[in-house]
């Protein structure tokens, strides 16, 4: 599947900016079952200086400085990424989960260091016994990993309300656990939390999803949004996306922006600036199949 992706973002300020510094996570990040055919970012006021690198976690970054005044920013990207099916493993025939769970400190390979990293708490993860307590009404003994894995995601899909009022970027994921609502983003660092938990190794995926607009309506372009989900590792077979926002695995549906421990590792804009004062924001997301090539 082939996908045109667009996303604008804009920060109109009451006061001018004299000086910005700004790094941003928007470019979709190459992979076995994702190629990216064209990424393009567009800023406005021109920066000054530009940098394009990989991040600790090798996703795409862009760092820009911009000094000249400025009461508005605007950042767009363009993407034509071409999407592959993912080969699953049956969820019944994946390994009991404590087996994975006492394998995965061991294993001192190159990959298996790489995982260690999604093993433990991170900023926005931290361990909590009552959502571990809730984690092991999934993680039941000798329950195979993926089968565990997809009740989990079913559950927090069900005892879960998304309500994008309930919370904003910095609310604690303990506070939506007892409010028991959420976002995209409060969802994807509740299942994280349950798994590190329980000694699995999970990690925090920043995208888009496709959407389809409602029977009868037609689409309406800039009327998506970002979307976050997360990677489970299974040993033998390597990371499987969930999303429990949408109780799925994660298909050709899915645009990969990038991964690392939480969101704060893969935010997608942010920076320290000089003025400004208040500030609002407005963004607009498009995801167009286009089919297969």
């Amino acid at each position: 599947m082939i996908y045109e992706v667009y996303h604008k973002t804009e920060y109109r300020y009451s006061e001018p900016v004299s000086i910005s510094n700004h790094i941003v996570h928007l470019e979709p990040r190459q992979m076995d079952q994702q190629q990216v055919r064209h990424s393009q970012l567009e800023i406005f006021p021109r920066p000054l200086a530009q940098h394009q690198l990989l991040d600790y976690f090798g996703n795409r970054m862009l760092f820009f400085t911009i000094e000249e005044p400025h009461l508005r920013l605007q950042i767009t990207a363009r993407s034509r990424i071409e999407v592959f099916p993912a080969l699953l493993p049956s969820a019944k025939q994946t390994p009991p989960w404590e087996t994975v769970r006492d394998r995965l400190p061991l294993d001192h390979s190159r990959e298996g260091l790489r995982v260690a990293e999604f093993l433990y708490i991170s900023p926005l993860v931290p361990k909590i016994r009552e959502i571990q307590d809730y984690a092991l009404a999934s993680f039941l003994p000798q329950r195979p990993l993926l089968d565990a894995a997809l009740d989990l995601n079913r559950r927090i899909y069900q005892d879960f309300d998304f309500d994008p009022s309930s919370t904003t970027v910095n609310t604690p994921v303990t506070q939506v656990f007892q409010q028991r609502k959420g976002v995209c983003q409060d969802f994807a660092h509740l299942m994280l939390a349950c798994f590190r938990s329980v000694g699995l190794a999970g990690r925090y995926v920043s995208g888009y999803v496709r959407t389809e607009p409602a029977a009868g309506q037609a689409h309406i372009f800039g009327a998506d949004a970002s979307h976050a989900w997360v990677s489970l590792y299974c040993p033998d077979y390597g990371w499987i996306d969930l999303d429990p926002t949408n109780d799925r695995i994660a298909s050709q549906d899915y645009v990969t922006l990038g991964w690392g421990r939480d969101y704060g590792d893969v935010s997608l804009i942010r920076g320290v600036l000089s003025g400004g004062g208040r500030h609002s924001l407005f963004f607009s997301v498009n995801v167009q199949a286009e089919g297969r090539p």
